[in-house]
């Protein structure tokens, strides 16, 4: 009867020793490869990643372009009427 914790004998176990052994290697791939294949395979993959954005449409980006226009316009609006008041209330309060 094993514990919950399983036992050495498990292949869990032995997965898990291989893979220390694996990470324990200098280098790896990454080591035999020059410069330039590493940057070349880093724009591979940030080619293949940016394939699979999902880009929107002219309708969603117009209709998200206003949304965030309209609220920062609120929101500096919001922000110059607090400094007004506050600036007024130093006023009357300091002289």
């Amino acid at each position: 009867m094993a514990d919950a914790v399983g036992s050495i004998d498990t292949p869990d176990a032995q997965d898990e020793a291989q893979e220390s052994q694996k990470k324990a290697r200098k280098g790896g791939k990454r080591a035999k490869k020059g410069p330039f294949k590493r940057l070349a395979l880093f724009y591979r993959q940030v080619i293949a990643e940016l394939r699979k954005v999902v880009w929107p449409t002219r309708n969603q980006l117009t209709s998200y372009t206003t949304v965030v226009i309209f609220f920062v316009t609120v929101m500096i609006a919001l922000v110059t009427v607090i400094d007004y008041g506050l600036n007024h209330a130093a006023k009357y309060v300091f002289g």
